[in-house]
């Protein structure tokens, strides 16, 4: 079974027992699960649906494995000849999740 779900403003196409990583969530950290209620489409062998824009009563579970953050980003504002040079850094922050469930 395949589904395509958004989060954090980005889309992944799921399969259950997938690990990915996705924006940082609020989640149930005595169960440590979370659940994706914006699913847009779920697919397996017989049929296809498709969200207009989303399917209703359609969930995925996943288990949060971590909490981890990204490489950092270097920021770097400089103006020639004006001695102006500021550097930033930030890292993401993400949830490593493993898909256990996809409802239809």
């Amino acid at each position: 079974m395949l589904a395509v779900i958004r989060t954090g403003g980005k889309q992944y196409i799921v399969k259950e027992g997938q690990e990915l990583k996705v924006e940082k969530l609020p989640f149930d950290k005595k169960n440590k699960t979370v659940e994706f209620d914006e699913v847009l489409l779920i697919s397996d062998d017989n049929k296809t649906q498709i969200g207009q824009p989303t399917l209703k009563d359609a969930k995925v579970a996943a288990e949060v494995l971590e909490e981890v953050k990204e490489k950092k980003v270097l920021i770097v504002k400089h103006h020639p000849k004006k001695h102006y040079r500021r550097t930033q850094g930030h890292r993401q922050q993400k949830l490593k999740v493993k898909i256990t469930k996809i409802e239809a």
